[in-house]
């Protein structure tokens, strides 16, 4: 063990504390935050030599999280740390998602898509995720993925990659937070051998407002909290063309009601919900 020791919680986290619980522990110097793909689901944060932890009792702010185990490690152990608990999977029909370290290919059948965990949101592992990549190949098996689309806070970019490698054009992908700007790039570089060179889509580091952003959209993508979807949904019909879809996640399920009203009221109209665990993704048309 060296002296650099690093800090690993083990926490039992509800779906619905899961947002709350992360922005808390990285206001007070988490340096990584992620939930098992697999059951039990577990979650796991991770706290820097110089940084000491946040009081366990802050936790009961937290309704139905527990502090599992806290475990100490130094740097020699700190990749491998790290890396358990992210395997491979299956995403949809169409898609193998894997972390960098593993490089055992995919079946023959599906497309291996490389991450990089932990550096964005986007990895694929997240219930949210996966839903919007199977309504996407559901977009894709009915002819609908012509652009253009934008990326509505895209993370790490891998709905837009997704949607590209499905046969999606014209895109563009954004993010207010500028780490995710080399995290879109870094994912580009980790998928060359799907993309043989060809640039997936354009990207930029900013908000809807911004002049990059010109409708109208055929495509929205909004993998983001119910909040911010309902902030932006006038900006998001400003911009999608009449006729045009909108995948809109990072929804639980207890707030389907919700969700599918303030979709309806700014004029997308529900045309499918997909469920998964606590979470929901759905799929709406921009009425006339």
């Amino acid at each position: 063990m060296t002296d650099a020791t690093h800090l690993r919680w083990k926490l039992e986290v509800p779906d619905p504390q899961e947002e709350a619980l992360c922005a808390w522990l990285e206001a007070l110097g988490s340096s990584a935050f992620y939930r098992e793909a697999d059951p039990p689901r577990a979650c796991y944060a991770y706290f820097p030599p110089d940084q000491a932890p946040p009081e366990p009792s802050g936790l009961t702010d937290f309704p139905g999280v527990h502090l599992l185990e806290a475990e100490s490690f130094g740097d020699e152990d700190w990749l491998a740390k790290s890396r358990e608990g992210f395997g491979a999977f299956d995403v949809g029909a169409r898609f193998h998602v894997r972390p960098l370290w593993d490089e055992t290919p995919g079946p023959a059948e599906r497309m291996d898509l490389v991450v990089n965990p932990g550096l964005a949101f986007g990895t694929g592992g997240h219930e949210t995720t996966r839903l919007c990549m199977e309504l996407l190949e559901e977009l894709a098996t009915a002819g609908r993925l012509q652009g253009p689309i934008l990326d509505i806070g895209a993370g790490t970019g891998i709905l837009s990659l997704a949607a590209f490698l499905l046969g999606g054009r014209n895109l563009t992908a954004f993010d207010i937070d500028p780490d995710c700007g080399p995290a879109m790039t870094e994912l580009m570089e980790l998928n060359a051998h799907l993309l043989k060179g060809a640039a997936p889509y354009e990207s930029f580091v900013g908000t809807l407002d911004h002049p990059k952003v010109q409708g109208p959209y055929a495509g929205l993508l909004a993998n983001i909290l119910l909040e911010t979807i309902q902030e932006l949904l006038p900006r998001m019909a400003d911009v999608a063309a009449p006729g045009g879809w909108l995948v809109a996640s990072g929804i639980l399920a207890e707030r389907t009601d919700e969700a599918l009203v303030s979709l309806a009221s700014h004029g997308f109209r529900p045309e499918k919900v997909l469920k998964e665990g606590e979470w929901i993704a759905v799929l709406a048309v921009r009425e006339s």
